[in-house]
């Protein structure tokens, strides 16, 4: 009954032009922003951690941001739900595709941090290729809600996170690319310590382990908001990668994140904890 409600609700909101979306989060995020008290404390510590020269008020009117720019994607999602592939492709601007087009014959990871565009960039880039990318369960409506959304074109491999990485190895290993979100706190048992924002922080050392394992390319692929559509854009792939060195190598993925979250700074996930695991000693910032 919940599902058939949310899938309803989609529907209705879809047939709104995703500007009007983005008007209605401004007084919408604003209120989440007030009201979602443990989010916002966990935000606005992530930001005093990252940009300690920021004052508290320009901390404060980023992370409000953050909330109206997270409330248009999440109103957007109706339009990834139901919307039709020619709407899509007007509402998801891909620039520098010719990135991965150069790599497309050999196994390419496509490293998607989380900024708040990212399923908008993997629904446009499923609209016309398969891929495969891993996911966690959640609870409630919205994970079955999220998987029917990223399962709606050309058939790509969902791999749970608890099935490991045998299966995103044998999809590589096919050529399939692997749509692939490196940034959470997954605790200490696999993570090392890598520089981000200048923080020791537990960071999985899978990629340089996958491109090594599969010879596969590594194309950053980075999706934000825009007025009235998204940008889903393709980066280089990166020379000299891995280095054989994982610290390295985790390292130079926690700085290119880290740059792309100072040019769009409302626009990273701040409301993840990521820095929740601590090395041994060190009291928690949360």
């Amino acid at each position: 009954m919940k599902l058939k409600l949310a899938s309803a609700l989609m529907w209705l909101l879809h047939l709104l032009p995703f500007r009007v979306m983005q008007w209605i989060a401004i007084p919408l995020g604003s209120l989440l922003f007030f009201v979602v008290k443990s989010r916002r404390k966990v935000g606005l510590t992530n930001l005093r951690l990252c940009f300690p020269e920021w004052t508290e008020a320009q901390r404060r009117r980023v992370l409000c941001q953050h909330f109206i720019d997270m409330s248009s994607t999440i109103l957007g999602y109706s339009i990834l739900l139901y919307g039709s592939k020619n709407r899509l492709r007007k509402l998801i601007r891909i620039e520098g595709f010719e990135h991965y087009l150069a790599k497309e014959d050999q196994p390419v990871i496509m490293l998607v941090p989380h900024f708040l565009g990212l399923d908008f960039g993997g629904i446009g880039f499923s609209l016309d290729r398969c891929g495969s990318t891993m996911y966690a369960e959640q609870r409630g409506v919205f994970h079955e809600i999220s998987l029917k959304i990223r399962s709606r074109f050309n058939e790509p491999i969902l791999i749970k996170r608890t099935d490991g990485i045998r299966p995103i190895v044998r999809a590589l290993k096919s050529k399939l690319p692997f749509y692939y979100l490196p940034d959470q706190d997954m605790g200490p048992q696999q993570s090392i310590f890598s520089p981000f924002f200048g923080i020791p922080t537990a960071t999985l050392p899978m990629l340089g382990k996958l491109a090594e394992m599969t010879h596969a390319a590594v194309v950053p692929v980075i999706s934000t908001i825009a007025k009235g559509h998204i940008v889903s854009r393709y980066y280089p792939a990166w020379e000299n990668f891995p280095s054989g060195d994982l610290l390295a190598d985790t390292t130079r993925m926690n700085q290119f994140i880290e740059d792309i979250a100072r040019e769009h700074p409302s626009q990273y996930y701040w409301l993840h904890r990521r820095f929740k695991t601590r090395p041994e000693g060190e009291a928690s910032v949360y």
